[in-house]
């Protein structure tokens, strides 16, 4: 489900159009501070030992995943740890580093900060900003969430690049932030798919255009090769 400036239009389009349209949005309000403070309270109860993430007012516990996603999330967050690490140019974090953005709180598989932003973490801060990149692992029981309101929020969050890879399948969708022409603010941008595959070659924006073979995220062996490549260059 994509989000562009016409579906927002179009909606505030509607809302106008209802006479008590001031009762609505008094009623819009008051919900989002109940919102806000179980959001808080939220904050207060984290357990360090679950991925918990709040969507939409709603506190999300997700369930254990299975072998292949902890295989290909592992296999990938070495090898963007090791290159960022050597090149100096952000931190890398993954599973239980939760992301902070306008009305939701997400912890990604792995997401990545330019040095811009991770030169001001500390050492004790536990909420932190939106990436310049994430990546999620789909599963079964998070797939809508994945391709639905994290899509959403990371697109209105100006995350650059967005990878949907699916563990199963063995398959990446790397998606990239571009100036919406279609729509009347040309400065909105929106997630283009850039690469669908589950082989070839992904070119990382946000990590300085590194090359990233897509069966090292899959393939234990290929994985190793690249590592020894990157850190020999």
């Amino acid at each position: 489900m994509q989000y562009s400036t016409s579906n927002h239009q179009q909606l505030l389009e509607t809302l106008m159009q209802q006479p008590d349209v001031r009762g609505i949005i008094a009623e819009a309000q008051d919900a989002l501070e109940q919102e806000q403070r179980k959001r808080e309270q939220f904050y207060n109860d984290i357990d360090e030992q679950q991925k918990v993430e709040f969507i939409n007012g709603q506190i999300v516990v997700h369930s254990p995943v299975k072998l292949q996603h902890l295989n290909g999330g592992g296999l990938l967050f070495q090898i963007l740890n090791v290159y960022v690490r050597k090149h100096q140019i952000g931190y890398v974090g993954a599973e239980k580093m939760m992301i902070t953005l306008d009305r939701n709180d997400y912890e990604p598989d792995i997401c990545f900060f330019r040095t811009e932003k991770s030169k001001h973490f500390q050492r004790n801060q536990s909420l932190f900003p939106a990436p310049d990149l994430v990546v999620e692992f789909l599963s079964k029981g998070t797939q809508h969430i994945d391709r639905g309101i994290k899509y959403q929020d990371y697109q209105l969050a100006g995350v650059e690049e967005y990878w949907i890879i699916d563990p199963e399948k063995e398959t990446v969708e790397q998606y990239r932030l571009a100036a919406n022409e279609d729509s009347e603010n040309k400065e909105t941008p929106t997630y283009e798919l850039i690469t669908k595959s589950n082989n070839g070659i992904l070119i990382a924006r946000p990590l300085g255009g590194l090359e990233l073979p897509i069966r090292a995220i899959f393939d234990s062996d290929e994985n190793l090769k690249f590592m020894v490549k990157v850190l020999s260059a």
